[in-house]
């Protein structure tokens, strides 16, 4: 007698939560619930105030047995927090999605990437932009794309949001990098590991709504479309008001925190993670014992192939010569 087949493992999707507007939190839960792709857990890791999460979910998707809370008193930031959650996922998931906790899923928003997971590690779809609560179309496509890994790892195309990603990432992906600077953030992280392992994607089809609003701790920034004079005076301006550091060593300390070093982080962690020339190849272009005139060729490469920004390589490649010039 032939032992019956075990049902294959649900995927995961992991949705960060910190003090969420209701209504935007409850329209978020219930677009999730309604996906037509229906075999997945939802873990929603709550960054403190774990009892109001609870209510409002309740609220929103009643007894649905997929949803459930991971919750934490320790207020840790967006990035920790995430990284909490996916350490929730079991080894056998065959895939992950990330939310954010104000957005809202198209209904087939899974049922379209998660296929694409047979030909790249990392997927990412296409969003509108869309203004609360006045419901604006800002964009009506995000246009992500995908580049090469030294350009991704310049400038990164991938939002946590808008991607799946194969649940065997995780195990070169966890613990996330520590890097004390505010360029850190886990979608690029996920992105750069993918991309030296099973490959990146795009889907371009529009999967969800991205809610821009007052609170966004990350959304289309304007920064992103500033030109690279602008991002160095503000830079500078940035050193004055929060420190009492002044000169060029404070400027270039600080651009090289918000560019070339979480670069550095990302790349010098995975060539450690990973056996794989992909990553040795990043680590001599942007890691701690890069290879000077293969960063410079690498960086103008890609601004070259209109992959980066001319912004992006003047601040990565500025950041990183001041801040050898001064020590």
């Amino acid at each position: 007698m032939t032992e019956p087949e075990s049902a294959p493992a649900p995927g995961y999707v992991v949705l960060a939560a910190y003090r969420p507007p209701e209504e935007l939190f409850t329209r978020q839960l219930r677009s999730i619930q309604a996906q037509t792709l229906s075999d997945f857990r939802c873990v929603i890791v709550a960054d403190g105030g774990a009892d109001d999460v609870r209510a409002t979910m309740r609220q929103a998707v009643g007894d649905d047995e997929r949803f459930e809370i991971a919750g934490f008193d320790e207020r840790v930031g967006f990035y920790a927090n995430f990284e909490r959650g996916l350490a929730q996922v079991p080894a056998d998931a065959p895939w992950v999605a990330l939310s954010d906790q104000d957005d809202e899923w198209m209904p087939d928003k899974l049922a379209v990437l998660v296929p694409a997971l047979d030909h790249a590690a990392l997927v990412s779809g296409q969003a509108r932009v869309v203004t609360y609560p006045d419901g604006v179309v800002v964009a009506a496509s995000t246009h992500r794309r995908s580049v090469s890994a030294p350009a991704l790892v310049l400038e990164n195309q991938f939002s946590g949001a808008l991607c799946v990603f194969r649940g065997s990432l995780l195990q070169t992906a966890l613990p996330f990098p520590r890097y004390h600077g505010p360029a850190q953030v886990h979608d690029h992280w996920l992105a750069v590991c993918a991309a030296v392992t099973g490959g990146l994607g795009v889907v371009d089809r529009v999967v969800q709504d991205y809610v821009q609003h007052s609170s966004n701790v990350l959304g289309e920034a304007d920064a992103a479309r500033l030109g690279w004079r602008q991002t160095l005076r503000r830079r500078r301006d940035a050193v004055r008001a929060e420190t009492d550091a002044r000169g060029l060593r404070a400027v270039a300390r600080s651009l090289y925190a918000v560019n070339a070093g979480w670069a550095e982080a990302m790349v010098d962690t995975v060539a450690a993670r990973v056996d794989d020339e992909r990553a040795l190849r990043l680590a001599a272009a942007f890691g701690a014992h890069r290879r000077r005139g293969r960063t410079l060729r690498t960086v103008v490469a890609g601004a070259r192939r209109g992959e980066i920004s001319l912004r992006t390589a003047v601040v990565h490649l500025v950041g990183r010569t001041a801040w050898t010039l001064t020590g």
